[in-house]
């Protein structure tokens, strides 16, 4: 019936047509009074049957409204193609045509999972039929998502499907193309271990030397970008939409952006702003600018309110222990966190005593990358941290970033330099040095003697971080910076200085140091907490 409705859409008379949607309710209606079926599964499969059918007439109306609107479109086939999850043929269609427009709008991260389902839907239509040793489950290492794929029925439905070993080393051939161009070069060993037996077994030689070649040259890729610590697999933002005249059901919904390699906040507020000003007419749209939870009542219904925030992904201590690359920290993630500055007094902004922030972590639907390059936020939790909190944040993230730039193969000279002058030049109100001034002096701080000890072990390991910093920055500087140099040391001597007189005790000691910088690397795993 599915197939047979696919077909008649080609006919546009049939989508407005109420007459057809009555006929769903009547058939609805038979399935529900029928008293021999009453006690089976017969009436909600009809009624699910008429869902589907509704969503496909739906989906394909509203495809030709929103055919500049590349996330609702790509939304809209993705509906088209869970609503045909029990008929592999069909849903097979959708994903690619899918994969096609990721492609051409230069998402290849989520053309690449579209033909990663593909080929998990084969797999799994094959493995059913005894025709090959693994179906979906093989794929779980790849995508969290690959559940999707188990939902096909082994009914009429699966007659007019026509798939072969052939058909699946095809389309894993294609994933391995699509996962190298969205450079997760990571995962085209997982596919290739399903390829290997089936060209061993059939004496293809020279396709496996060709496939041994392009794992050489993945390993090789992964072990660049690991070397350089450059590597851009995707930047994200949560999205809400607010205007129940203009977004219809969008009304009140957050999604998580995933916007290609290092997108800003300025460039996706300006693509949206002109996608729904050319929409709704742009003196209609407004973009919220901060972060905070909005109020729908303070709305104004006369216009398209578009809130644009940046987030990251959040991963919890014990995440990070098994997370340690930063592949493995863009891949199969559903959780990002943004934080939220404010005071007690009501101003968003205050001195280090009286600076709190709201951390607010967002849960998607799916995890990222997918075949969608938007996903629902699902959960929301917040927690508030008091001003020493903040320290204490603030403190460990800056520690931990020194200690990463100089543990990196390539030392990037200019970051590196611009952290340390963040971080040793003595400023009066702004800095580390506020934050020691605030909360270390036991005798005016008033704060909880736990959280005063955790902060002056943090800044123990900052001062041995920036230690660490300016010895390699000495050892790579040519001789016109040698000035520069001094005086970062200068900086960093007098704040050791003002540190030790701040909570009575030598909080450096230079010969100590000498003996860990042999071994910088230990350095860096004793401040990020990951194990040598």
């Amino acid at each position: 019936i599915i197939i047979a409705v696919s077909q008649l859409i080609a006919d546009v008379a049939l989508t407005g047509s109420s007459r057809f949607q009555d006929s769903l309710s009547i058939i609805n209606n038979f399935a529900n009074s029928d008293k021999v079926m009453k006690t089976t599964t017969f009436p909600s499969e009809v009624k699910g049957l008429t869902m589907r059918i509704r969503t496909v007439l739906m989906a394909t109306a509203q495809m030709r409204e929103h055919e500049k609107d590349p996330e609702m479109l790509l939304d809209l086939q993705y509906s088209l193609a869970r609503s045909y999850a029990s008929t592999p043929e069909l849903r097979r269609t959708w994903l690619d045509s899918m994969a096609r427009a990721h492609s051409k709008n230069g998402d290849f991260s989520e053309a690449a999972m579209c033909n990663v389902h593909v080929a998990a839907l084969v797999a799994e239509y094959l493995h059913r039929k005894k025709l090959f040793p693994s179906g979906l489950a093989a794929f779980k290492r790849i995508t969290h998502n690959i559940d999707e794929e188990g939902a096909m029925k082994e009914d009429v439905g699966m007659q007019d499907v026509y798939y072969t070993e052939d058909v699946l080393v095809e389309q894993l051939e294609v994933c391995v193309e699509g996962l190298w161009k969205a450079e997760r070069f990571e995962l085209i060993t997982h596919i290739a271990r399903l390829i290997i037996p089936v060209y061993e077994k059939r004496h293809k030689f020279e396709k496996l030397r060709r496939l041994y070649d392009t794992l050489q040259r993945a390993y090789a890729k992964i072990l660049e970008v690991i070397k350089s610590g450059r590597r851009l697999l995707g930047s994200y933002f949560r999205v809400a939409f607010y205007g129940q005249g203009f977004f219809e059901e969008e009304d009140g919904k957050e999604y998580i952006y995933k916007e290609p390699k290092l997108t800003k906040l300025p460039e996706i507020s300006h693509r949206l702003t002109s996608l729904y000003g050319e929409k709704f007419g742009a003196e209609n749209v407004k973009i919220i600018q901060d972060s905070n939870k909005v109020n729908q009542k303070d709305l104004d219904p006369k216009f398209a309110y578009i809130q644009v925030t940046y987030v990251k992904p959040f991963f919890d201590e014990k995440e990070l222990v098994e997370r340690k690359t930063d592949f493995e920290k863009c891949h199969n993630i559903n959780r990002f966190v943004f934080e939220t500055p404010f005071t007690l007094t009501g101003k968003k902004q205050g001195g280090v005593e009286e600076q709190c922030k709201r951390r607010t972590v967002l849960t998607t639907a799916n995890t990222f990358p997918y075949v969608k390059k938007r996903i629902e936020v699902v959960g929301e939790k917040n927690l508030e941290l008091k001003p020493i909190d903040v320290a204490i944040d603030e403190m460990r993230e800056r520690s931990v970033e020194l200690a990463k730039l100089c543990s990196n193969q390539e030392v990037n000279m200019i970051t590196l330099q611009l952290k340390l002058q963040g971080c040793v030049s003595v400023q009066v109100n702004a800095g580390p040095m506020a934050y020691a001034r605030a909360f270390l002096d036991e005798s005016k701080s008033g704060q909880p003697n736990k959280k005063v000890k955790e902060l002056k072990e943090i800044f123990r390991q900052f001062v041995n971080a920036c230690s660490m910093a300016l010895d390699i920055n000495e050892r790579l500087i040519k001789e016109d910076q040698y000035e520069y140099h001094e005086g970062l040391k200068a900086n960093f001597k007098s704040m050791v200085r003002e540190l030790s007189e701040i909570i009575h005790e030598q909080i450096f000691q230079e010969d100590m140091m000498r003996s860990l910088l042999q071994n910088s690397l230990h350095v860096f795993h004793a401040i990020s907490g990951t194990s040598t």
